[in-house]
């Protein structure tokens, strides 16, 4: 049988291979990308999201999550839950009609479509006739009425979506019992709200664009009251025992009508502009929410000034004399109120406000004085200021854990205490393993830590880089202080902010030791931070040092943005995170690459000129390197510089054609035969083409990433602990890999921790390795005696690693764009190689040592390195053979932001950005996965047709 065998093919680590590696995309962590529609169910306490895309996601307690994708990938308008069901409705934008249910399978239930249908209405109509404005779910759960344009409601069998023709409720027999002047006067037009009658079944109240409402008696067919409006309508709502309803207006009024058994025609009892008498725009959704104390809640979505505030979005809360303009920072999608849903209740007596706002979700108390914000378990708006790196730390310690969320519970003192008002179904998934962290970097110079360890992506920390330099914007401002007489009394809730003070504050790195807790952040305009974590509020000086990466050079001049100005004298920083020391860079270059060694108290720093080392415990700077060659001129451009060369270049190119022709016109004055002319004209076209075509500003980004003109650009940073001079003595060493295929190496010399701060850290250059291809550096590491990637720093000092095999050969193992070579040391001698580019046809963006273990047995692990491609393909390749284990399609190749902000964790999960503010979550190996598991129990209902009986529904919810 051998024989059969293809070469390399070994059955038993192809066996080995499915019990270590296997690729599920778990869950999408954060807010829904363009959400259009919002639903929520008070019997199973799920709300639910649509969205642009088509997708639709269920959200209940922390940990419970379902989500579905309409095939069409139309927009998501509507969503309507089933009365006492475990089923909702969607209509979409292209009309269409789709069920969902929450429906048992292999042992576990899933979200899934049931039926879709399109309403269609007699040959030769107009599309009008069909197209769907308002749907209705009756309570007898057998039916669903729909509202369309042309005034007509139809009704529709469930699950069926069977159109009961004889039920359908046209606008002339509407009108028939409407005054005639009236009628005259406005036609029907389109259905705008349909409500069923809170006490009565049998009655549905309908609501027309124009300003008609009517009641209608389903059993006999007939209007039984009308309501004559005379604005515009946009929405109704029933009061809870169903003697009045109100109805809003797009002239920012609202009106409350009397239900009585006698008048059939009754006058409004009260009619009332909440911001008037200025003209204001329209109250597009209203509430009246009754209270014990018997002063109701009025809440309402609009009617601001035109004038003044018509660019606002806000809803507004009245009880009695307190009233608040909530304002958000992104329009409102829509909105709900979390009220007793008891049918014995007398009162609704509200708890909390629910908006879904287009970029964040904002819940609000409405039990406790003030009305406080409630802090979200998840959906949280990861781009409330736009992610500009990620940084994942695995296996946190508890410790450092607890710190963390103390300096966290300080910044949240103005959150409501109120418990998560959405809270169906039961999160029934195993408790994580371990504490993970992920880190982001944003765009306003804050980085925020998320509890990365669950389902849940929940916001634990927010540190914020800002105090440390002089910007436009007072941190001391408050963007919510009103004063005693303000009108309207807006109050701004949210946290999204999409404005940065300053784009130089971006953050662009992120290190953090998890045992010493020491963090180092790196910007935009060359300025790195080192941090240590303080318990308690504190002032101090922030000590300055600056590295001149282009001391050595002469004739270069920075073309880009000038450096942060920071503050001077103390600055009062609170609990958390406080900086010690800013290292400036100069030129103050985007920092590219950044490396910390807290056992060492070093930090090393890379931009497009150079890197440098600095000994953050002595705040000395030891050396600095510049890496720029004598053609890299483009580096010291900024991006800005590099637009208007650029625009330059063209627009001198296309002067010279201009000039040229009207010269040569000159020149033969008149004469000459037509050919000659064309063939001269010819030839300095393709000259001048030519001359574009090797103009410095442009480069062929099939060929390279953006960044590969700049040679000199340091792309990777490593602390190891090897050796370099001679196999006898190991020693600390500091690796810096470059975009031209150069790999740097400094021996240093740290003393003992005795003369630690009386001797200075010394470093000297012992290599220079020159890759012949020249691609890109992306990582370095240094493999020990038994193939082994050294230890983190201090990470067996906690007994959290085995000791490094210092008696056998260490093996550098160096990652370029297009290839992974392993060398020995201390002689860097070839030893082998494995061609990506040549073998593939792709280059590698990202690469990460990761631990995958057994899902049969505790006893095996091994480490490979994890490899993500310009195509989107992921790759696990062996250490220390280089052997290509396994490749599986993760992202789309056109999908560049999201190639370029994956992150990779320790374990063989990783995350990636599917939005701007959603990271998907993948995972690579069978034993850590972390995926919803949870169980919706359906309370048991009675009605005049059905009872149901409790029953259990687990979620999976694998993606696949």
């Amino acid at each position: 049988m051998r024989r059969f065998l293809r070469p390399g093919h070994d059955p038993v680590r192809e066996r080995l291979k499915r019990d270590l590696f296997q690729f599920n995309k778990t869950v999408e962590h954060g807010f829904p990308h363009q959400p259009s529609a919002l639903g929520y169910s008070p019997f199973l306490r799920l709300m639910a999201i649509g969205t642009r895309s088509g997708a639709i996601k269920l959200y209940g307690a922390p940990g419970v999550e379902f989500m579905g994708l309409h095939e069409e990938n139309n927009t998501v308008m509507q969503i309507h839950f089933i009365p006492d069901q475990c089923q909702l409705v969607t209509l979409l934008d292209d009309n269409s009609l789709h069920l969902w249910s929450l429906k048992q399978h292999s042992g576990a239930s899933e979200l899934r479509e049931e039926h879709r249908f399109t309403l269609k209405g007699p040959p030769g109509s107009p599309p009008s006739a069909t197209q769907i404005t308002a749907v209705l779910p009756h309570s007898s759960r057998e039916v669903l009425y729909l509202g369309t344009e042309s005034g007509n409601i139809f009704v529709v069998e469930l699950p069926s979506f069977r159109v009961l023709e004889d039920r359908t409720i046209t606008s002339e027999a509407v009108l028939q019992r409407v005054p005639e002047d009236y009628c005259n006067r406005r036609s029907c037009e389109l259905v705008e709200a349909l409500r069923e009658h809170p006490k009565n079944p049998d009655q549905i109240l309908i609501g027309y664009s124009r300003g008609l409402i009517v009641l209608w008696d389903l059993q006999n067919n007939k209007v039984t009251h009308h309501f004559l409006g005379s604005q515009q309508l946009e929405n109704l709502y029933w009061q809870r025992d169903g003697s009045k309803f109100i109805s809003c207006h797009y002239d920012g009024s609202y009106t409350q009508w009397p239900v009585s058994g006698d008048n059939r025609q009754p006058e409004p009892l009260e009619n009332l502009v909440p911001y008037g008498p200025f003209p204001c725009k329209a109250i597009s959704k209203i509430y009246w929410q009754t209270t014990k104390n018997g002063l109701p809640y009025i809440i309402f979505q609009g009617g601001m000034p035109r004038a003044s505030y018509g660019d606002r979005h806000s809803i507004s809360v009245v009880h009695g004399s307190q009233q608040t303009a909530f304002d958000f920072t992104s329009r409102v999608i829509d909105f709900f109120i979390i009220f007793s849903s008891e049918p014995t209740a007398e009162f609704d007596d509200p708890s909390a406000m629910v908006v879904l706002a287009e970029e964040e979700l904002v819940v609000i108390d409405l039990k406790t004085a003030g009305w406080p914000a409630v802090h979200p378990p998840y959906l949280a708006s990861l781009h409330c200021s736009a992610i500009t790196c990620s940084h994942h730390v695995s296996n946190i310690p508890l410790k450092l854990w607890e710190r963390i969320i103390s300096a966290g519970s300080k910044q949240n003192i103005h959150y409501s205490n109120m418990p998560w008002p959405i809270d169906g179904g039961t999160n029934i998934a195993p408790d994580p393993p371990q504490r993970d962290l992920l880190l982001t970097g944003h765009e306003d110079g804050t980085v925020r830590f998320w509890d990365a360890s669950g389902v849940c992506l929940h916001l634990l920390y927010k540190l914020s880089t800002v105090r440390v330099f002089l910007t436009d914007a007072d941190p001391n401002d408050n963007m919510n202080t009103l004063g005693e007489d303000e009108w309207p009394p807006l109050r701004k809730v949210g946290t999204f902010d999409p404005y940065s003070d300053d784009p130089r504050l971006g953050i662009q790195k992120i290190y953090l030791c998890k045992y010493s807790g020491y963090l180092a952040v790196a910007g935009t305009a060359g300025q790195v931070l080192v941090m240590e974590l303080n318990d308690e509020d504190a002032e101090h000086v922030v000590d300055h040092a600056e590295a001149d990466l282009l001391q050595d050079q002469e004739g270069y001049r920075w073309k880009g943005h000038e450096k942060l100005k920071t503050r001077d004298g103390p600055v009062r920083f609170e609990a958390g995170f406080q900086p010690f020391v800013l290292v400036q860079c100069q030129p103050p270059a985007v920092v590219t690459s950044l490396a910390l060694h807290s056992e060492w108290k070093l930090v090393a720093f890379g931009t497009s000129h150079g890197f440098g080392l600095f000994d953050h415990q002595q705040k000395r700077l030891v050396f600095v390197k510049c890496t720029l060659h004598p053609s890299d001129q483009l580096a010291l451009e900024g991006p800005l510089s590099r637009v208007k060369s650029l625009k330059k270049s063209l627009r001198q190119s296309f002067r010279r054609i201009r000039r040229s022709r009207v010269s040569s016109r000159k020149r033969r004055g008149g004469s000459g035969n037509a050919s000659e002319v064309q063939e001269a004209n010819a030839k300095f076209d393709q000259d001048t083409l030519q001359e574009m075509e090797l103009a410095p500003v442009q480069r062929k980004i099939e060929a390279r990433s953006a960044e590969d003109s700049f040679t000199g650009f340091v792309r990777t940073l490593y602390f190891a602990d090897t050796f370099l001079r001679d196999s006898s003595r190991h020693c600390p060493s500091l690796w810096a890999g470059t975009n031209g295929g150069t790999v740097y190496a400094f021996c240093l010399r740290v003393p003992p921790a005795e003369r630690r701060m009386d001797e200075p850290v010394r470093a000297e250059q012992a290599k220079e390795i020159q890759l012949m291809h020249r691609a890109p550096v992306v990582g370095i590491l240094v493999l020990d005696g038994r193939s082994t990637p050294l230890p983190e720093p201090l990470e067996v000092a906690h007994d959290l690693s085995k000791s490094p095999d210092m008696q056998g050969s260490h093996q550098l193992l160096v990652v370029s764009e297009e290839q992974f070579k392993v060398f020995t040391l201390p002689k860097v001698s070839s030893k082998l190689k494995l061609k990506l580019t040549a073998l593939e046809g792709c280059r590698v963006r990202k690469a990460t040592v990761a631990n995958f273990g057994s899902c049969k047995t505790d006893d095996y692990s091994e480490n490979d390195l994890a490899v993500l491609t310009n195509l989107g393909d992921i790759q696990i390749i062996s250490l220390p053979f280089l052997k290509l284990q396994i490749r599986y399609p993760c992202i789309r190749k056109e999908d560049v932001s999201g190639i370029a902000s994956c992150v990779f964790t320790k374990y063989g999960q990783g995350f990636y950005l599917i939005s701007p503010s959603e990271f998907e979550r993948f995972s690579l190996s069978t034993k850590w996965l972390v995926e919803p598991r949870c169980i919706v129990d359906m309370p048991e209902v009675t009605s005049n047709n059905h009872v149901h009986s409790k029953s259990g529904m687990e979620n999976a919810a694998r993606k696949s």
